[in-house]
This record gives structure tokens, C-alpha cells and sequence, in this order.
């Protein structure tokens, strides 16, 4: 399965009950176990994200030089984090009125009820299902009423990390939408080291520097802040005839038929 530049992705409205509290966002994201989920319910050979930016974009970090970076399945952690939360605020876990939010699909659905199913079994969370139709959905969680975790996925526009996790995550980007620089809806966030950061990465000359920039701040928002849980990054999943010679792309499917052949 060749790769696809493209991201799919849970964000957190960071304002919201409950998540509003970096420990209960961390608890989320490493409860979720992304290979099971390639595994039993996707089964086209995605890839576990642990970030936001997918490798093979420029200056995007990649599993072979950042091994330990980011988001991935740490039960012990989750419900260490989970559990400061609670003993702090004297709830238990049964006591986190929480909900995910989906645009409605059967794809997005089982996705949605594995996850649900692993934040049961691992924190003991309940987690509600909630599904819209889309242009509804795509307005409803760029506002006021954005609900606590929904899930949106990105491609790319041009192959270069700037065009996700600046354009997608800084104020008034596609997952962070603002007024007047003020963020109203989707993550909700704001981050002054985050957003000099970003602008400091996109003006870097040197890929090397601007490399280990972007995965300091891939970091921040999968971890240190915990804005959105990385899920898995997209693969391109076709059928081929055994007989045909073929090229793959990874900007969205534009191969080119011509460069093509019959095998003799």
C-alpha cells in the first residue's frame, strides 16, 4: 500500500468540561491503540500516527530519525495521568460526562465505536457517539458549540509540513478558527511559543534545523499540550491487475496512466 499524504486526526475543543485539562487529553490519546485499529477495523495498511505532520512531507519527522516522538499506546501513563486528574478534582472516572463527535458515516462510526471501546477498557470512560450530517458538522465545530473531541482529516495542499501544522493548528487555521485573532472554535487554542514557532520553521532555510523544529512542535500539540490525538496516516488502498506495470503517487492519486505498462 503506497503512502498518501493525508492525516486522520481527533482534535479537542481545549475550552470544553472535562478536557480542558491537558491530563484528560494526554489520558485520551495514549489509551488509543492505532495499530489494533489498522489492524481489525481498517485493514488497509495505514500507518499508527503519533503526529500530526505525515512523513514524506518536507521537514516533516519521520519514524526512523524520531523514534520516540509523539503520541502512542501507554496504558500505564494514560491512566497515570487520568487518575492525577481525578484524585485532584475528587471524581472518578465514571463521572467524566465526555462525547466524540463525527460527521455521519459507517467508516467514521466503527472507528469512532473501536476507540470508544478502548477508552472503556483502558480508563474506564464512558464516551458518548454523536454524528452529524457534514455541512452541519463542518459548522458546528468551527463555532461556539464545538463539542469536547470531533474528528476532521487533512491532505495536503502542497508537501511541505508548514501546510499542516501551521495552516491546520496556528490561530485561524482549518482546525483553530478565529475572530479578531481570538480562537472560537475547533481546538480552541493558543500557544505564543507555537505560533512564533511556526513561523520561525516556515522561514528556515536549513532542512536539518527546520526538520528538528517541526518535530519540537509536533511534540507541543501532541503531547505537551495535547490539542489532538494523531490516529493513523493514510495510505492508498487499489486494486491493480497482476498484469499491469504501475507507478503510485502520494499527492492525492495523480499518477500518470502513460508511464504505465503491460507486463509481456
Amino acid at each position: 500500500m503506497p503512502p498518501d499524504l493525508c492525516t486522520y486526526y481527533y482534535g479537542f475543543n481545549t475550552t470544553a468540561p472535562f478536557v480542558d485539562d491537558v491530563r484528560v487529553r494526554r489520558a485520551l490519546s495514549f489509551a488509543v491503540d492505532r495499530q489494533s485499529l489498522i489492524d481489525n477495523v481498517l485493514k488497509g495498511g495505514q500507518e499508527p500516527a503519533g503526529w500530526f505532520s505525515r512523513p514524506g512531507l518536507a521537514a516533516a519527522p519521520t519514524r526512523e530519525n524520531y523514534p520516540d516522538l509523539g503520541a502512542k499506546l501507554d496504558v500505564d501513563y494514560a491512566k497515570a495521568q487520568l487518575q492525577e486528574y481525578l484524585d485532584e478534582k475528587g471524581l472518578k472516572a465514571a463521572d467524566l460526562d465526555l462525547s466524540l463527535m463525527f460527521n455521519t458515516s459507517s467508516g467514521h462510526q466503527k472507528i469512532a465505536e473501536a476507540i470508544q471501546a478502548m477508552w472503556k477498557e483502558n480508563l474506564g470512560v464512558d464516551v458518548k457517539l454523536v454524528n452529524q450530517e457534514w455541512k452541519v458538522y463542518l459548522s458546528t465545530i468551527k463555532g461556539a458549540e464545538t463539542p469536547q473531541i470531533w474528528r476532521l482529516g487533512w491532505c495536503q495542499d502542497y508537501p511541505d509540513a508548514n501546510n499542516f501544522i501551521r495552516e491546520v493548528f496556528a490561530v485561524g487555521g482549518s482546525g483553530n478558527s478565529a475572530e479578531g485573532g481570538v480562537p472560537t472554535g475547533g481546538v480552541t487554542w493558543k500557544n505564543d511559543a507555537f505560533e512564533q514557532g511556526v513561523l520561525d520553521a516556515a522561514r528556515e532555510q536549513d532542512p536539518v534545523k527546520r526538520t528538528q523544529m517541526y518535530a519540537d512542535l509536533e511534540k507541543l500539540i501532541v503531547v505537551d499540550d495535547a490539542i489532538m490525538i494523531p490516529i493513523y496516516w493514510y495510505t492508498r488502498v487499489s486494486t491493480t491487475k497482476p498484469y499491469v506495470e504501475r507507478t503510485f503517487s502520494v499527492l492525492g492519486g495523480l499518477e500518470h496512466m502513460e508511464k504505465w505498462d503491460i507486463k509481456k
